[in-house]
């Protein structure tokens, strides 16, 4: 395992035998891997416990619903009576969840988890032709979505019984109001969560996570936060519950598996921010709300560092902030303590991706400022090696594919073992696509799987989106490519040829894969053009002499 531990470091004293976190070798899937000793084996022993809580807040929503932990345990319990006997779900069926964050959802996906069913969460951005697409893919024995998403697919029959959560989810919660809560599952690598992620050959594909997967990145966050924590008095950390912002979707790792999960299994409070981001709007629930803990991308980041209004807000109640998805510039991170004063020097970025099950490396703030680019060292019970296109482990400072082995990393695609066998190695090493470097147990990360988007957090495939321009009628080809922006990243630009006799409006463009297309993949900036593409002897786009960045003569095939 690529790890470094220095000797202050009581990760040592955390892990040994006896201690809360003590490891073990174990097999998984046929595989000997280190995990956590003492583990649930099901995501029903978590809400189990939960209940133990009592009156603590579990969610606070900014409608002003507030849940506490029993409120959620009986609701969780009464809502999988329902799904059993009203719409017959059984292990192993599947109940798609799609709509805005809010406590409906992470209700319907504990009630799911613990009956043995396999919650899919749904991308709440798609657009009709994608949730159509996701409902066919996945079959659910039942849909629970919000009317705004229904009514992007208010013309089509999905096929399937649909709750909708504003006029018929209450009546699930209150269908068995002493009932109990399920088992769970038999087997903890049972699938129990499907997360689709942007395809690269034009269509999602179904991230299946395990229960086993889901408690480790718990297990890893637990372990964490206790490392970071370690130095303080036990009487200053002992029964004090923290409040969580999470204003990522519960359709992503960070804001379910990090949030919403690691949040129940903990005993804190989830603030929820659903609506579209503001920078006031989320200072202002922090203060109000008393937040202790909020995990940001680089765009949020920058938003809020840039807001001429930040320093109008008392922010003291933050002590930790967290952060992914996309590398954070030295700057960003000292700004972000600049503006959070109490949780300098307790900032932490980890890297992974949903087929990982979350995160697989880990810095924190003092290495992120003193070394650029670093993506941190490997967390406990994960694998992270650098590997070449032969398949072999490179060396100290070659550059190539990161691969990750760990307790946390998918169990496979939905229904897809070509893409399956092209990801997974026999021995469960996940080929993750980026490419980076090691350098003495730390990790640096060299760029992002080819032709990767990377929108404000969101990935987004090209293939998806040229797929959509090439069915345009008036569309003869196109290439789509990122192009930098100082917030998000990047933003999605179209370089499009029409047909012959053909006319394109970049309005009726935008519009057009509007319609078809989640809004964050619909292009920014449109290019259209009278001249054929560049392409590769056997017919390829070559985006980079398409974008000029590379002339034709330097380009091999």
């Amino acid at each position: 395992m690529a790890t470094s531990t220095p000797a202050t470091d009581p990760l040592a004293a955390l892990t040994a035998p006896g201690a809360r976190f003590e490891l073990a070798e174990e097999d998984v899937l046929g595989v000997r891997m280190r995990v956590l000793a003492a583990r649930p084996t099901s995501l029903s022993a978590f809400v189990a416990a939960s209940a133990a809580h009592g009156d603590r807040e579990y969610v606070v929503h900014d409608d002003g619903t507030r849940l506490t932990y029993a409120e959620h345990a009986r609701a969780v319990a009464s809502v999988a009576a329902a799904l059993r006997e009203r719409y017959g779900v059984r292990p192993g069926d599947r109940v798609a969840i799609l709509a805005a964050n809010r406590p409906e959802w992470l209700i319907a996906f504990w009630a799911s988890v613990s009956l043995g069913a396999i919650a899919v969460g749904m991308n709440g951005w798609w657009a009709g032709e994608e949730i159509r697409y996701g409902i066919a893919d996945c079959e659910p024995k039942v849909l629970i979505a919000d009317r705004r998403r229904l009514e992007r697919v208010a013309d089509a029959d999905l096929g399937v019984p649909v709750v909708e959560i504003e006029t018929g989810f209450a009546d699930l919660v209150r269908y068995a109001p002493d009932a109990a809560l399920p088992d769970g599952p038999g087997d903890e690598d049972d699938a129990a969560l499907i997360l689709y992620t942007s395809g690269t050959t034009g269509r999602p594909k179904g991230a299946v996570l395990t229960h086993r997967n889901v408690i480790a990145m718990q297990n890893v966050q637990a372990l964490l936060a206790a490392r970071a924590t370690a130095h303080l008095p036990v009487n200053a950390v002992a029964g004090r519950p923290g409040r969580w912002l999470v204003n990522s979707p519960f359709f992503h790792v960070s804001g379910l598996l990090a949030g919403a999960v690691a949040a129940l299994a903990d005993g804190h409070t989830m603030v929820l921010f659903s609506g579209r981001f503001d920078v006031p709007a989320v200072l202002a629930t922090i203060e109000r709300e008393r937040c202790t803990n909020w995990s940001v991308v680089p765009t949020v980041g920058w938003r809020v560092v840039n807001h001429p209004d930040a320093g109008r807000y008392d922010l003291s109640s933050v002590t930790r902030l967290g952060g992914g998805s996309a590398a954070f510039a030295p700057e960003l991170v000292a700004r972000l303590q600049q503006v959070f004063t109490n949780a300098k020097g307790a900032m932490g970025v980890g890297y992974g991706l949903t087929e990982s099950g979350g995160v697989a490396t880990s810095a924190g703030a003092a290495q992120l400022e003193a070394t650029p680019g670093a993506i941190g060292a490997a967390v406990p019970t994960v694998q992270v090696e650098i590997h070449g296109e032969d398949g072999a482990r490179l060396a100290d400072g070659e550059e190539g594919e990161i691969w990750i082995r760990s307790p946390l990393v998918m169990l496979e695609y939905w229904r897809n073992p070509a893409a399956t066998e092209k990801s997974l190695t026999p021995d469960r090493w996940l080929r993750t696509g980026d490419l980076g470097l090691a350098r003495g147990g730390q990790f640096f990360m060299a760029t992002r799987r080819s032709d990767l988007i990377l929108r404000g957090g969101e990935n987004v495939y090209p293939a998806e989106i040229e797929h959509c321009l090439d069915a345009h009628p008036d569309i003869a080809e196109s290439v789509v490519v990122g192009v930098p922006h100082p917030e998000l990243g990047e933003e999605v630009k179209a370089i499009v040829v029409p047909k012959s006799g053909g006319a394109l409006d970049p309005r009726g463009l935008s519009a057009y894969v509007g319609d078809r297309l989640a809004y964050y993949k619909v292009p920014s900036h449109w290019e259209i053009r009278t001249e054929p593409l560049p392409r590769t002897p056997t017919g390829k786009v070559i985006r980079a002499v398409a974008t000029g960045v590379r002339g034709a003569d330097l380009v091999e095939e």
